[in-house]
């Protein structure tokens, strides 16, 4: 086979191989988008849903009256997200701190964090860098946009409507959507708890770098999370359903473009590999480390 041919070959399986990344990754979720447009936005089961869910009695959503659900689901809920920005974020600094450590081998705050066998957490944080502040930029980008859109579409929850006992009129987040300009007060399209939990995504794409053989299975329970934490924002008259699907499909988009950004195609795109997580290069994610001992002596 000349090589001229090898290269045709070569380009097709390229080409190929970005369109069917492209295809999954993109093409899905804007296919999804706009089922979700169609099947709810342009029909009214969102609001059949919610009326079931609703005691025009008492006039109330009965779930939402149920405080201790309210705080379980609502509250307490949050603190996986926002443990998790948080904890990226410490990461994000605490790259920084063994190089400078390394710098000063013998003075004595490089001693005592050897001595507190800090070196260890320290390196980790130092190889992953590059994963701790793409979390973060990925959980920041994802909420901006979640903030945008409920800012720019304004639109207003259901027990803020007239149509279960507010005051507000209920409006289609797509007639109401103003590009440059806030809308109006509502703030209540796309979901913002569900959001929080679909922010998590950011994870699978690290494990996807990684080639994690899991990977998949993080990404569902993901996914289940997020539906979760939507739906009993659904159940106690704070949300439609379709808020929470749009709240997934915006974040994993804002995801997907921040992981393109940080780690490229290629290699989100590598098959899984058995065994533990790898970078890619057959080296282990979890490299061994010089023991506090050996640091020592260097330092000596």
């Amino acid at each position: 086979m000349g090589q001229p041919q090898q290269r045709a070959i070569q380009l097709t399986t390229t080409t190929s191989t970005r369109l069917r990344f492209y295809g999954i990754n993109l093409g899905v979720p804007v296919f999804l988008a706009l089922l979700v447009f169609v099947t709810f936005d342009l029909t009214n089961i969102d609001r059949q849903l919610s009326d079931m869910l609703f005691d025009s009695a008492a006039g109330v959503f009965p779930i939402g009256q149920i405080h201790l659900f309210e705080t379980i689901t609502h509250k307490w809920a949050r603190i996986i997200p926002n443990l998790t920005g948080e904890l990226a974020i410490i990461g994000a600094i605490m790259s920084f701190v063994w190089p400078l450590l390394e710098r000063r081998r013998n003075s004595g705050l490089t001693q005592l964090a050897i001595r507190a066998r800090l070196e260890r957490p320290l390196q980790f944080a130092r190889r992953h860098r590059l994963d701790f502040f793409f979390v973060t930029v990925a959980f920041s980008v994802s909420t901006g946009m979640i903030h945008y859109l409920k800012s720019h579409t304004s639109v207003y929850c259901p027990v803020e409507t007239t149509l279960y006992g507010g005051t507000q009129a209920h409006v289609e987040w797509f007639r109401n959507f103003n590009l440059l300009h806030e809308a109006g007060a509502g703030r209540c399209w796309p979901g913002g708890h569900a959001s929080s939990a679909f922010s998590l995504l950011a994870l699978y794409f690290v494990a996807r770098r990684y080639c994690w053989q899991h990977s998949n299975v993080l990404l569902a329970g993901i996914l289940l999370l997020g539906m979760i934490y939507g739906t009993t924002r659904v159940l106690q008259g704070w949300h439609y359903m379709s808020h929470t699907f749009w709240a997934g499909i915006v974040v994993w988009l804002s995801s997907l473009l921040v992981a393109l950004c940080f780690y490229g195609r290629a290699k989100l795109q590598r098959p899984v590999r058995k065994g533990s997580l790898s970078y890619g290069n057959d080296q282990p994610l979890v490299r061994p480390l010089k023991s506090s001992a050996t640091l020592t002596r260097s330092a000596g």
